[in-house]
């Protein structure tokens, strides 16, 4: 990998990174906690260089159509206002993180933080053109909201020491890397990535 600078036209998007999809969580990601605290040093470049945070969150009506009692395939997990649907208290996301709610209608899922919701015209309306997306899982809602990302033409950076799979068949979380990596997704770790130095000016 090749350095990265940032530049003043980026954003740091971060998947679903909420309680119930850490460990003791009720659809916990393996090592889903592991990517907290390097997302939290992301945070902190981004922060330091003036730049955008968004935070997309599932936020599930209780009788969601993607739960097991309702015909899904996954137990309940981040019903709206509880706890497993917050973000956990040790990510450090600044106050003025964008948060994008989704699948927030009963009979409508949605992996991708684009699907149904206005993130889209949020990043245009503040000219983003290149996204580092990281969280949870690997090979549901990252990967589907980065194969989004790249069909409405951003340039996305896959963070990949903050990515974690959930790993229904043994194998999906690399196969989606894979699957991202050829859609055009860009691999990224942290110590490749740097801020925008302090001189810079922004356009």
């Amino acid at each position: 990998m090749r350095p990265v600078h940032l530049a003043p036209h980026d954003a740091l998007l971060i998947v679903d990174v909420q309680n119930d999809f850490l460990p003791a969580g009720s659809l916990a990601v393996p090592a889903g906690d592991e990517v907290v605290a390097v997302l939290n040093r992301y945070i902190a470049l981004f922060t330091q260089s003036h730049l955008p945070v968004v935070a997309t969150r599932d936020w599930h009506p209780a009788t969601h159509c993607s739960f097991k009692p309702f015909g899904g395939i996954w137990p309940p997990h981040c019903i709206a206002e509880s706890r497993g649907a917050e973000f956990p208290a040790a990510l450090q996301l600044p106050s003025g993180t964008t948060i994008i709610s989704k699948a927030t209608e009963t009979d409508k899922d949605a992996y991708s933080g684009f699907e149904g919701t206005d993130l889209a015209e949020h990043l245009h309306a503040a000219g983003v053109t290149r996204l580092f997306i990281g969280g949870l899982a690997t090979d549901y809602c990252v990967l589907n909201t980065v194969s989004d990302a790249l069909q409405k033409q951003f340039e996305v950076m896959l963070l990949l020491d903050a990515i974690r799979a959930v790993e229904v068949r043994p194998g999906d979380g690399g196969a989606a890397i894979q699957e991202m990596r050829r859609q055009g997704a860009h691999p990224l770790t942290l110590s490749h990535l740097h801020a925008i130095a302090r001189t810079s000016t922004f356009a």
